[in-house]
């Protein structure tokens, strides 16, 4: 191994001229530059696949070309080890792009010492965590970077979407001094000489920014401290938090419908390449269906499920559902108690919230209501839940200066991005997965 070191070289003044994808058969001498993703040497003849943020291009070297150094160059290398070539493009019928690329000066910018226990071609395995082990190299292969190309048009569509419906990206607090939604589900951190804690959500800043600029949304971390261990749950992820002022749950219901519906379209029309590379197939019709959540209980009650009105939905409840109610629909008007204390409850019927959550099949992707915009009445609801109203003071008091009604949601990028994908696993939504068991990479 450590002869091999010797054949390493900087990058000197190597400047690469071209991507995979900007190649043709009409370019004369390039530059490229990327990892080996497949070696296959027949003797006299090795062929090297060379793959870069774009794709892939075939590499041939020849023993009698007349450039030993280069073929013998070529006989040293191993998957995965960064390199560049200089070189001239030829068609080729059997090449994977019709093209090649002929090599007349190669550099070896790091040799790799180790194969990883997986392929870039491969799109199953034993364990994801033998793949999380070495994520980075997990994400070279092909299946994972339309995965999170895809991801990238999804999160390109969601703002270009926001951005043409007038709202204003913006960014909140992460280190934060109490709840955002109460609960115990929160990572504590140092803060100086107290505690404090990571953002369960930016819900009470978004609703204090909307005084001031009406349409905002911001798309950041949240963390949830909740010792789950099933394939739908991060202790980190992105979330896509929506708040509107003088509007009510009706209102944001309908523009998450249109939002959905426009990141498909998008995708329908600019991810043509990852959508066939994941051989996917994705559609739907506008006018997401709306059950109650009373009538969701009913339809549970009428097959044998075991369920009184004020319960939340069981993993049980939720598989039966995806089950009966194919795609994306929504269940409104939960009961009070199980919604956040932030929440409107729905005309005068105190045990109903104007709230709901976007199903797709068993997976909720979204959750939202109409918020409480009169301080005695949140007052009240905090005291309801056992909440010190003191520790929400810094929020209470905006309510002092006219809070106008408002509304919102917030998404799960990485729960959207199951739906959209079928992925089975959230870990494999995200670059590095949290969750309970995993700190690192």
């Amino acid at each position: 191994m450590h002869a091999l070191m010797g054949i390493e070289s900087d990058l000197g003044d190597w400047r690469r001229t071209h991507h995979t994808s900007q190649l043709s058969s009409s370019d004369d001498e390039v530059t490229l530059m990327g990892y080996i993703a497949s070696i296959r040497d027949h003797g006299n003849i090795i062929f090297i696949m060379l793959a870069d943020k774009d794709g892939e291009v075939q590499l041939v070297f020849k023993k009698h070309d007349g450039n030993e150094r280069i073929f013998s160059l070529a006989k040293s290398l191993r998957e995965h080890s960064s390199i560049a070539v200089k070189g001239r493009v030829k068609a080729s019928k059997q090449a994977p792009m019709g093209i090649e690329v002929v090599p007349e000066e190669l550099k070896v910018l790091s040799l790799a010492y180790s194969i990883p226990p997986f392929s870039v071609y491969s799109r199953t395995f034993p364990s994801i965590d033998v793949r999380l082990d070495l994520r980075a190299i997990d994400l070279r292969r092909y299946y994972m970077k339309s995965i999170f190309r895809l991801r990238h048009k999804v999160l390109k569509a969601i703002r270009g979407f926001l951005d043409t419906q007038g709202f204003m990206e913006v960014n909140t607090p992460k280190i934060i001094s109490t709840a955002s939604e109460g609960g115990a589900s929160l990572f504590p951190v140092f803060y100086f000489d107290r505690e404090a804690f990571l953002a369960q959500s930016p819900q009470l800043y978004k609703e204090q920014l909307v005084t001031a600029f009406e349409k905002v949304y911001e798309i950041a971390p949240i963390f949830r401290a909740e010792p789950s261990r099933t394939n739908r749950h991060l202790a980190e992820a992105i979330s896509v938090d929506v708040e509107e002022a003088f509007v009510d749950y009706r209102d944001v219901m309908n523009l998450l419908e249109s939002l959905v519906i426009h990141v498909i379209e998008s995708l329908n029309s600019g991810a043509k390449e990852e959508l066939q590379a994941l051989k996917l197939s994705i559609n739907t019709d506008r006018g997401f269906p709306r059950y109650t959540y009373t009538q969701i209980v009913d339809i549970l009650r009428s097959n044998g499920y075991k369920i009184e009105w004020g319960d939340d939905f069981t993993n049980e409840h939720l598989q039966f559902l995806g089950d009966t109610i194919k795609g994306y629909y929504f269940i409104v008007d939960w009961p009070l108690r199980l919604r956040p204390f932030y929440t409107k409850n729905k005309d005068n019927d105190t045990s109903i919230a104007e709230a709901f959550d976007l199903m797709h099949g068993d997976l909720e992707i979204s959750s939202g209501s109409t918020r409480i915009n009169r301080k005695d009445i949140l007052l009240e609801r905090l005291k309801m839940q056992g909440l010190r109203t003191e520790s929400f003071e810094y929020h209470l008091k905006v309510f002092d200066y006219g809070m106008p009604p408002h509304a919102g949601f917030g998404l799960g990028l990485e729960r959207f991005l199951m739906a959209i994908t079928g992925l089975d696993n959230i870990r494999d939504a995200t670059f590095y997965p949290r969750d309970i068991d995993r700190l690192v990479p």
